[in-house]
């Protein structure tokens, strides 16, 4: 299909281009960088919202029931679920969907089911770009999900307009088990079920807990009580999610961040590509496994040529 073409179906709301647009993005694909640059221009100031907190808060039910509450604004709303990858065979069971089958047969939302593929910090590398997309697309909200996160997996901060933290009385995610990461990024913290023994003492540990922040702290962050299978505050919720200052456009120290995220990306790119291709990696890997080369000084050796411009400036082998 004409290039110009696929951004313009894209822009227009063509899911299903929409759709193999962002597997050639996730995937890296040739087209990858084009089809940014292409679809960067088109973006719309989406709001975007993160969901995060540990396993079993009851993150999916959240994303589920603020999606249905956006829809009944007539809001077209995306929906990126982080799934964990297996470091054993590199799958992922994308089960979110599974439990948000109720906007199936629903256009204006789309759900999009991404694996971490091994990165630590609660999204997939690829997340970021993604977005890029999603907001072109014409999606007015984006939700990210983020994996079941504990205490360092804090990256959501990076990418969304607005966090919410899921803590519940009934899974032992009480703030004494949270560390100062996961507790510092929240703009919102939400006990959901909390129609389950114990909210009150949470919500108490958190108040207290947050009585102990910084006087630099401008606001202390609301607390939202939900339960999000009865719908139960998720009005409330999406409220606070959307209203400024919350609800911001990227600021240009988030830029900064993503041109150095994006330069350190070409640049790996380029530096595997020439200093070590396919072959080369592989001969190094088995003479390294039999202990016939010394890694540490492989990679010096490699790191000086770089230096040197004697790999970056040869001509690529045909």
């Amino acid at each position: 299909m004409d290039f110009p073409l696929w951004i313009e179906r894209i822009t227009g709301g063509d899911l299903r281009l929409l759709a193999r647009a962002l597997s050639e993005i996730e995937n890296r694909g040739p087209r990858k960088h084009s089809l940014l640059e292409a679809l960067f221009p088109h973006m719309r100031k989406a709001c975007t919202i993160g969901v995060t907190g540990a396993p079993g808060t009851g993150k999916s039910t959240v994303v589920d029931a603020l999606a249905a509450c956006f829809r009944k604004q007539d809001k077209r709303v995306a929906i990126l679920a982080i799934d964990p990858t297996s470091p054993f065979t590199g799958g992922s069971i994308l089960g979110d969907r599974i439990r948000m089958q109720s906007h199936e047969a629903d256009d204006g939302v789309y759900i999009r089911s991404m694996a971490t593929r091994g990165s630590l910090g609660g999204l997939a590398p690829a997340a970021a770009d993604v977005l890029v997309a999603l907001d072109a697309a014409g999606f007015e909200v984006i939700l990210i999900e983020t994996v079941g996160v504990g205490q360092a997996e804090v990256d959501v901060v990076q990418l969304a307009s607005a966090v919410a933290l899921l803590l519940n009385p009934s899974s032992g995610s009480d703030v004494q088990t949270m560390k100062a990461g996961i507790m510092e990024i929240a703009d919102i913290f939400v006990i959901n079920k909390a129609d389950l023994a114990g909210t009150d003492r949470l919500e108490s540990e958190l108040r207290a807990m947050l009585s102990l922040a910084p006087e630099t702290q401008e606001k202390e962050p609301p607390i939202v009580r939900t339960v999000a299978t009865q719908g139960t505050g998720i009005e409330e919720l999406a409220a606070l999610l959307t209203t400024a200052p919350l609800a911001v456009e990227r600021p240009a120290d988030y830029w900064e961040r993503r041109l150095i995220e994006m330069v350190r990306e070409r640049l790996m790119d380029t530096v595997v590509e020439k200093a070590l291709p396919a072959e080369r990696l592989s001969e190094a890997a088995q003479q390294i496994a039999a202990r016939r080369l010394n890694p540490f000084s492989f990679a010096d050796e490699l790191t000086r040529d770089l230096l040197s411009d004697s790999l970056l400036n040869r001509p690529k082998a045909d």
